[in-house]
């Protein structure tokens, strides 16, 4: 147990005392930050610790990032397009401000500091945005492309993305294309500085992306969270527990 590094994983969304049901024996109602057990999950059973971030004041985010050995970036909102300097789109969803500003912060640090970094889903989106890149904020779908919304259960495969051959991602999979689930109706457009394409849907949407600069830090666009029965997606968490405690020794030896 001593050897489980400590993974923080970022709040999924923020919602409303309004708009959550309550019990007669629960605490009153009240903004409530929120999070699928299943990241955390993944990452306890990859061998890791996980810790909840909250949307915390910017200034926290270098000493908690000082506290961790590696970052989960989940799923969650829209990105305000404003983080990336683009006009909203008509068909854009909610978005929570505040979560980008942390959760940016977090992954540009993250960055700096060449701690291993995870993103999934809006995660993947965020650290394209955080690395100066752009998103597609709302995907056609069809006919003129995929269905990147399943109505089928999450831990379902929704379509197949093939991968680039010598990429990190393609390594830690073990293999060229995987069949994955699909959660999203934004995906990255333009990319960040020093990040490279390595996954893509049958209708070229983005579906993968990492930092060869890094020690790790790698995006899917898909919730692996939620196919970690499939072993091919819980090496995603596999890889980020070991890069964590690979840097975290690394810590300790100087």
């Amino acid at each position: 147990m001593s050897d489980r590094p400590l993974i923080g994983v970022t709040t999924s969304e923020v919602r409303a005392a309004d708009k959550i049901a309550q019990t007669p024996q629960s605490e009153p109602p009240r903004r409530e930050m929120v999070l699928g057990l299943t990241y955390l999950q993944a990452i306890e059973a990859a061998g890791g610790l996980p810790v909840v971030i909250p949307p915390i004041d910017l200034q926290a985010v270098g000493p908690m990032l000082g506290k961790l050995a590696g970052l989960c970036l989940s799923g969650g909102p829209d990105l305000d397009p404003e983080t990336y300097r683009a006009r909203r789109h008509p068909k854009l969803g909610p978005t929570e401000p505040k979560l980008d500003r942390v959760e940016l912060a977090l992954a540009r640090r993250a960055f700096a500091e060449d701690i291993p970094v995870l993103g999934i889903c809006r995660g993947a989106q965020a650290l394209n945005v955080a690395a100066g890149g752009t998103l597609w904020q709302h995907l056609p779908g069809p006919p003129e492309g995929l269905d990147h919304r399943q109505s089928a259960a999450p831990d379902e495969p929704a379509h197949s993305v093939r991968i680039a051959e010598e990429s990190r991602l393609a390594g830690i999979l073990g293999a060229r294309s995987c069949m994955v689930n699909s959660f999203h109706h934004q995906a990255a457009k333009r990319l960040g500085r020093g990040l490279e394409p390595v996954a893509w849907a049958d209708d070229d949407v983005l579906e993968g992306l990492e930092a060869p600069g890094q020690t790790f830090a790698l995006g899917v666009q898909w919730h692996a969270e939620l196919m970690t029965a499939r072993p091919e997606h819980a090496a995603l968490f596999e890889a980020l527990v070991e890069a964590a405690r690979a840097v975290r020794h690394g810590l300790r030896a100087a």
